[in-house]
């Protein structure tokens, strides 16, 4: 079947047919002819057309074009006239959207697509319709605020965006999120193992863990802390967020979308209080511990004075009252000697202005062991000195030579008799941390048995009667005080060594 277009306004009675599909169409229809003179010309239009621009059917039939034109926003007329012209110019197509300011529904926006065709007298025809996309366009704009919204919200709060997409196992970052970990896209790998290759490796099983979890909905979200590795090599640490925004048909992950938030200086202060709860705690037990000592030490000798005063008391000889009194004289010694030592190891702990100079290691190791020459030549002592001239610590000069010195005169107090002594000291980076060990091939200690003893005060664990039991004490008190770390490794019959770790 075939419709006159050209003819269907002039005809009263329309085809039955033909008015029953267009009814069921919402869209205005149209043909719009233009001359090559610019005449122009619209010999079909729908009944919707007068809904849809609110336009009385009478007025459209006296001038449709003019009618439509009159409701176009003025800002965007000039932009569909410019439009209709260089559809006509580059024979194609004409397409645009505008604004119309309608009597009832205010501003609405509307949509004209519509094919060309050249007639052989050059004329141009436009068949086409008209769609109300205001409904979309609002949705539109909803959509673009919230997304300002987002971003602001984002760019205010610092954090990158990332997604994971589990069926390609491929990553992407946001340029925050790259800014961020301090890499460039380039440069980082967007798969699952490039991704773990940057994490720190004791990071790794609790970021799978809280994956996992999350991926089990466990948790609403996931949520962890962890180091990464920039592009210079330094790890930072930041927090990263996702939720599984799709799932399959058996509740597997599929993408999971989330934030990064550099919490580098977070974490560090954090961790720098844990490690001066850490030191706090530390100190509170050795002063514990220090008071049982006292209490233990001080009493033990008034004991022995009380039992000597009333030994006294009780002798009637006077030469036995002066045997007694050399008795008694020994023992004020031995407080006088006990109280001197106390006092050292007070200084030690109460010294909270510590002198910190930067000190050349070898230098120190070279003077204390030129103090203790005499005694290693007598002892039959090889000396092994792996410490770079230009090696450097920050420590307290006092302390750097004491302990020293004290770590140094043990090795060579307990060496093994039935073999020649070999002391060997070495310098190197552990970990990021300028670490220094004092090794030996000695009489070694029990660690099993003194383990949870060997830095205790007084404590002693051969028989050597040059051994009072304070030197371990006070080299673990100096060497925490600058806030470094002293462990031990020791075998019988093998050797010991002592490893020190400094705070720089």
């Amino acid at each position: 079947m075939e419709f006159d277009f050209y003819n269907t306004k002039k005809k009263a009675n329309t085809n039955i047919f033909k008015s029953k599909v267009f009814d069921e169409i919402q869209d205005a229809l149209f043909v719009f002819t233009i001359s090559a003179d610019n005449d122009y010309d619209i010999p079909f239009i729908n009944d919707v057309t007068y809904e849809m621009f609110e336009v009385l059917s009478n007025v459209m039939f006296t001038d449709t074009v003019f009618s439509i034109y009159d409701r176009i926003h003025k800002e965007d007329k000039k932009l569909v006239v410019n439009s209709l012209f260089d559809a006509i110019k580059k024979r194609r197509k004409w397409s645009v959207e505008f604004r119309a300011e309608l009597p009832l529904n205010g501003l609405s926006w509307f949509k004209v697509t519509s094919k060309r065709m050249v007639n052989k007298d050059g004329s141009s025809e436009f068949c086409g319709r008209i769609r109300d996309i205001t409904e979309f366009k609002e949705q539109e704009l909803r959509l673009k605020r919230t997304e300002e919204r987002f971003k602001f919200m984002l760019e205010t709060s610092n954090a990158g965006i990332w997604d994971w997409d589990l069926k390609t196992n491929r990553f992407c970052y946001s340029p925050q999120s790259l800014n961020i970990l301090e890499w460039k896209s380039s440069d980082i790998s967007n798969t699952q193992e490039g991704w773990n290759k940057i994490m720190h490796p004791d990071d790794r099983e609790a970021y799978t863990e809280a994956l996992k979890d999350h991926f089990n909905n466990k948790t609403p979200f996931f949520e962890n802390f962890m180091r990464v590795l920039t592009s210079d090599q330094k790890y930072k640490w930041i927090l990263s967020k996702g939720m599984v925004v799709e799932r399959d048909a058996a509740g597997r992950s599929l993408k999971i979308i989330g934030t990064h938030s550099d919490v580098s200086f977070q974490k560090e202060k954090e961790l720098e209080l844990k490690r001066e709860l850490e030191v706090y705690k530390e100190r509170n037990n050795r002063l514990l511990n220090f008071s049982h000592i006292v209490s233990h030490n001080l009493n033990a000798h008034a004991g022995n004075f009380k039992v000597l005063l009333d030994l006294i008391d009780s002798e009637e000889s006077f030469d036995d009252k002066v045997e007694t009194i050399k008795y008694l004289r020994a023992v004020s010694g031995d407080l006088s000697k006990t109280i001197e030592d106390l006092s050292q190891i007070v200084n030690v702990q109460n010294n909270t202005e510590i002198n910190v100079e930067t000190l050349n290691l070898n230098s120190y190791l070279s003077r204390v062991l030129n103090i203790v020459n005499a005694y290693s030549e007598s002892n039959n002592v090889t000396i092994l000195k792996n410490v770079s001239p230009e090696a450097v610590v920050r420590f307290n000069p006092a302390y750097l030579e004491s302990v020293l010195q004290n770590l140094s005169t043990n090795a060579i107090k307990y060496a093994d008799p039935e073999k020649p002594l070999i002391v060997e000291f070495n310098f190197f980076i552990e970990n990021g941390k300028k670490t220094f060990t004092v090794k030996d091939n000695g009489l070694g200690i029990d660690l099993e048995k003194y383990g949870n003893l060997i830095f205790g005060m007084y404590k002693t664990f051969h028989k050597n009667e040059k051994a009072n039991g304070l030197g371990l004490y006070i080299t673990k008190n100096q060497i925490e005080s600058m806030n470094g770390k002293i462990t031990v490794e020791s075998k019988v019959g093998v050797g010991t060594t002592f490893k020190i770790v400094f705070n720089d």
